[in-house]
């Protein structure tokens, strides 16, 4: 490899460059603006960043890092390129590209003059399609070349924070490499073979997409942290203490639990804590609007799964399901029983499987909540799998209890599968008509 040009020398850039160049590699940082490439090609970082100038001047020293405003001379002297230009909010909100445009553009100006493969890393943070969209259609115009064949375009997103940019690049938690091939990925393997942590590769859509998880998340931590401080200074409770006993639970605070897309949550405590914790804040006249949203929210997916079934424009539906999760017969405000009776009123014809779920067996408040709810369930309800399917139009999985190999034995050519817990079974694709999820 002969080298590596970055494009774009402000916090993403710059750092970018430095710690590559620190690496080894040979650098040569691009940027429209000359302040920042004559501090650059001076040893000098040209923005302030702890741990930074010391790279740079090491870097500097040992002849590895150069910059100019030449974007085709960097091109043709070195074999990968990363973008890492801004991608700031226009007034309504939306991505400003213009940015990622115009560097692609010039890309694919000095492209076409160059012989040889080019790979074009994209680590601006850009919006999932925009590689496909923009970015490769346009070097592909100003190159007069073919993805694929003359270049390739790769994501590499950054998770990088200002004031720690360098410490999170030389020591990130995870390193996310996107392509349309995995062959493209081939240069970015051997730059990134010293990274610890796990090493995604995937495709530029999931990449691209992934950044906006994160952050997206990170600023609903911070909300959520916020509301309930307000809710705990209220409350006179210590906010500091109950977070500390919060976040020590790692096997379902903390962690990946929860965060799988599927269906609604319902039950006993989370439906009736929420609506009590938002009430209280109400009383105490403090606006949570994060916490206010939670279930609305939860209620416009269940909508989301009734429109799903609806407009296959079937009446006969097979529903697998009834409890508010696998391995139990807990009905109190299952998301199921509310779609059903949202189907049932839209004149759907409703057949109910739940292996956990027997009426005989009910008991107490649970049993008492489903005749108040949907009291003729018992004309609904079936024991048999087969004969809950039999004559279904539509398949409806709601629950995880499920023997999924005896499902698909069971379906039928023409059928409609709606997944609603991602069961996980590409082969209903294939053997029913059709087969969709809610939010997969």
């Amino acid at each position: 490899m002969r080298g590596v040009s970055v494009i774009g020398l402000g916090y993403v850039g710059a750092v970018t460059a430095g710690c590559l160049a620190h690496k080894g590699y040979s650098v040569l940082g691009v940027d429209v603006n000359p302040q920042k490439v004559q501090a650059l090609d001076s040893g000098r970082p040209p923005v302030l960043e702890p741990g930074l100038d010391e790279m740079l001047s090491e870097s500097h020293r040992a002849g590895r890092i150069h910059a100019t405003t030449n974007a085709a001379q960097a091109i043709h002297n070195t074999d990968v390129s990363f973008v890492c230009v801004g991608t700031p909010s226009l007034r309504n909100g939306r991505l400003d590209l213009s940015g990622v445009q115009r560097s692609c553009h010039e890309v694919g100006e000095a492209l076409r003059g160059k012989q040889g493969f080019h790979w074009i890393v994209l680590r601006s943070t850009i919006l999932p399609g925009t590689s496909e969209g923009i970015a490769i259609p346009t070097i592909e115009k100003s190159s007069g070349k073919k993805s694929g064949t003359d270049f390739a375009v790769c994501t590499n997103p950054e998770f990088t924070r200002e004031g720690c940019a360098v410490s999170d690049f030389m020591t990130p938690s995870m390193t996310v490499l996107g392509a349309a091939d995995p062959k493209h990925l081939a240069p970015l393997r051997e730059i990134y073979s010293w990274v610890p942590g796990r090493v995604f590769e995937t495709s530029l859509r999931v990449s691209e997409m992934v950044k906006y998880v994160c952050n997206t998340f990170h600023a609903l931590k911070v909300s959520f942290a916020n509301e309930i401080g307000v809710l705990c200074k209220e409350m006179g409770v210590d906010a500091l203490a109950v977070t500390e006993v919060f976040t020590s639970d790692t096997k379902l605070n903390v962690s990946p639990a929860y965060l799988t897309p599927g269906f609604a949550f319902g039950g006993s405590c989370l439906p009736k804590d929420v609506r009590a914790i938002t009430y209280r804040a109400k009383e105490l006249d403090q606006k949570l609007p994060l916490l206010g949203a939670i279930m609305p929210s939860n209620e416009a997916h269940i909508d989301r799964a009734a429109e799903a079934v609806l407009r296959t424009r079937k009446k006969k539906v097979g529903v697998l399901g009834l409890s508010f999760k696998a391995k139990t017969d807990d009905l109190r405000e299952s998301p199921m029983v509310q779609l059903i009776k949202r189907l049932i009123g839209e004149g759907i014809q409703v057949k109910i499987w739940d292996r956990d779920v027997s009426l005989g067996r009910l008991v107490g408040s649970n049993r008492q909540f489903i005749e108040d709810e949907i009291p003729h369930i018992g004309s609904l309800l079936f024991n048999d799998l087969t004969e809950a399917l039999q004559d279904a139009e539509v398949v409806l999985i709601g629950t995880k209890a499920i023997d999924e190999y005896a499902l698909w034995s069971l379906l039928q050519p023409g059928q409609i599968v709606v997944d609603l817990v991602n069961a996980g079974k590409p082969e209903f694709a294939a053997k029913a008509e059709k087969a969709e999820g809610i939010c997969w």
